[in-house]
């Protein structure tokens, strides 16, 4: 779907190290934790993104942000967008934090492996929705020279970053 973006950034690109962390995918090196999100409005309807890195945890001492929005979209649409824009706009090792399981499991069971293998077809023998954006987040996230690790997180459950991120993404669909 075609559209117009507007963006948001407070520094682009820019390069923000988080302090050293252990997770279930044994992140152990310096990496930027970056939390992402989509929203819309009707579904499909205006739509937003948005991301942000903890200012506490890379010590930059304020959450450093982007976030943009669609006029007509879809959540899904949205969710990958956050994270195209979040891989864009950091430079580095970066582990990305999202409430998405449609992105998050897209990485950490490698659905992407058979949408390729079988033509960009999904398992119902369906062409893959929104493979343009699909196609630009491989590009940045399966590149050779730089590392980026998934986690999900649950939504609307209290986690500070989650929460901001929610509202970039609210906020920018609600400008649409």
């Amino acid at each position: 779907m075609a559209g117009q973006y507007w963006i948001s950034v407070q520094a682009m690109p820019i390069r923000v190290h988080a302090v050293a962390m252990s997770t279930a995918q044994d992140i152990t090196d310096e990496v930027t934790v970056v939390y992402t999100d989509g929203a819309c409005r009707g579904n499909p309807g205006p739509g937003g993104w948005g991301w942000a890195v903890d200012g506490e945890r890379s010590g930059t001492r304020s959450d450093v942000s982007g976030s943009g929005g669609e006029p007509h979209t879809t959540n899904q649409r949205m969710e990958i967008m956050a994270v195209v824009e979040a891989l864009r706009s950091i430079e580095g090792a970066i582990h990305v934090v999202s409430d998405s399981t449609y992105v998050v499991n897209c990485f950490r069971q490698k659905w992407w492996v058979g949408w390729k293998r079988k033509g960009w077809r999904n398992s119902q023998g369906k062409p893959v929705a929104n493979r343009d954006l699909w196609e630009m987040l491989f590009a940045l996230a399966l590149d050779e020279d730089r590392r980026v690790t998934f986690e999900w997180v649950k939504g609307h459950s209290g986690d500070r970053m989650n929460d901001l991120v929610d509202q970039l993404a609210a906020d920018a669909a609600a400008l649409q």
